[in-house]
């Protein structure tokens, strides 16, 4: 890698941004902590560690005889900083916990950076559309069931 990059990684960098800023997008959209601009952060950070770390090894891989180096030893580092990352979305009040999808989010926004920085567009791109697919099936649950709760609530209150 050296001096010269391959324009490639420029396009996974590029390809990452969008992506954060898409999952970003849809948390601001529903008004949560953490937003467009975390998200990108999180999926640009989390392509350039990943890139550094595979690049790494085939510079500095040669320059002791017997050297190992893992490539995704970098992108290991990423999961458990996210995982520090999204325990400071993670808020409790008595017995209401919040912030618990906004953590889950930051932590499948490195998995989307990694995954593109590693070049693994297919999987990454399919992973997208399912979680964005789930998430909206999650969504008309919940109201579902909030829905059906409130309802049963009323029919307490008024025969009381």
């Amino acid at each position: 890698m050296g001096n010269s990059v391959p324009f490639e990684y420029y396009v996974r960098i590029l390809i990452s941004a969008v992506l954060g800023l898409l999952i970003g997008f849809d948390r601001t959209h529903k008004n949560k902590p953490a937003g467009v601009k975390t998200y990108t952060f999180v999926t640009v950070a989390s392509a350039l560690i990943t890139i550094v770390s595979i690049e790494s090894v085939e510079v500095y891989g040669q320059l002791h005889n017997r050297t190992m180096m893992d490539p995704m030893r970098l992108a290991a580092q990423i999961v458990s900083g996210l995982g520090f990352l999204g325990a400071g979305l993670i808020m409790k009040a008595g017995f209401e916990v919040k912030g618990l999808t906004s953590a889950a989010m930051i932590l499948f926004a490195g998995g989307v950076g990694i995954g593109t920085g590693a070049g693994f567009y297919g999987i990454v791109t399919f992973s997208m559309a399912v979680a964005f697919f789930f998430i909206r099936v999650g969504g008309w649950i919940e109201k579902w069931e909030h829905r059906k709760l409130v309802a049963k609530e009323e029919k307490k209150d008024l025969s009381a």
